[in-house]
């Protein structure tokens, strides 16, 4: 590959990592390999620490991509916990709420998921890197101050759910830049008349990248390393 000239990989991010940790380390294993001070590396589309799955980097020239890849809509896989909630919306933060879960019908799941399907406005979690006068609102979340964001308008194209294991709800969705899954296991809860936490979250397509391009963070260290 050539790094200063510029390329595109596609890492499976493990779980607690945040984003920046593996734009970190890739970025440190190339200035090893080149023997350079600096190089450019870059993720389109961050991914929260709690969360697995595909994480596009951008080297050298190809940050200059990154808005362009970020624009691609996305597919995750994951669990929602019907009956609970966090001030995060997932496991972040520790759980606030009980809500009854026996009122809740197949029936009604099926109603409630037809629901976020399309165009529909969602609230981020206050937990989020979202700007509030000049602020991330997760500081001020955790500050105890009170956090009050716009809705975003985004597009659902696909919304799959099962109750196989209920009160846990799996589902595979494809939505929007900009969209919070978290927000949708909260909002999902909130619409079956309980509360929902999001549990397990992995994302595994990004525009036409998928996981299956994919490399884990020792194996793609391995790569930069062994490359001729």
């Amino acid at each position: 590959m050539n790094y200063t000239e510029g390329c595109t990989i596609v890492v499976d991010k493990p779980y607690t990592w945040t984003s920046f940790d593996v734009v970190n380390k890739i970025r440190w294993n190339i200035k090893q390999k080149l023997g350079v001070k600096n190089i450019k590396v870059g993720h389109a589309g961050t991914l929260d620490p709690l969360a697995t799955g595909l994480l596009i980097v951008c080297i050298g020239k190809h940050t200059k991509l990154i808005d362009q890849i970020m624009g691609g809509e996305k597919t995750y896989t994951g669990t929602i916990l019907l009956g609970k909630t966090t001030p995060s919306y997932d496991l972040e933060s520790e759980y606030d709420q009980e809500f009854p879960t026996e009122h809740i019908t197949p029936e009604m799941v099926e109603e409630v998921r037809k629901t976020f399907l399309g165009e529909i406005q969602q609230i981020p979690p206050i937990f989020s890197a979202k700007q509030v006068d000049g602020k991330r609102a997760y500081d001020l979340a955790r500050a105890g101050k009170e956090v009050i964001l716009k809705s975003n308008t985004i597009t659902i194209s696909d919304f799959k759910v099962s109750m196989d294991r209920f009160p846990e709800i799996d589902f595979e969705v494809s939505c929007t830049k900009g969209t919070y899954i978290r927000s949708i296991a909260y909002d999902f809860g909130k619409a079956l008349n309980s509360g929902g936490v999001l549990t397990a979250l992995r994302r595994t397509r990004s525009g036409e990248l998928t996981l299956e391009n994919s490399k884990t963070v020792d194996e793609w260290i391995e790569y930069i390393r062994k490359e001729d």
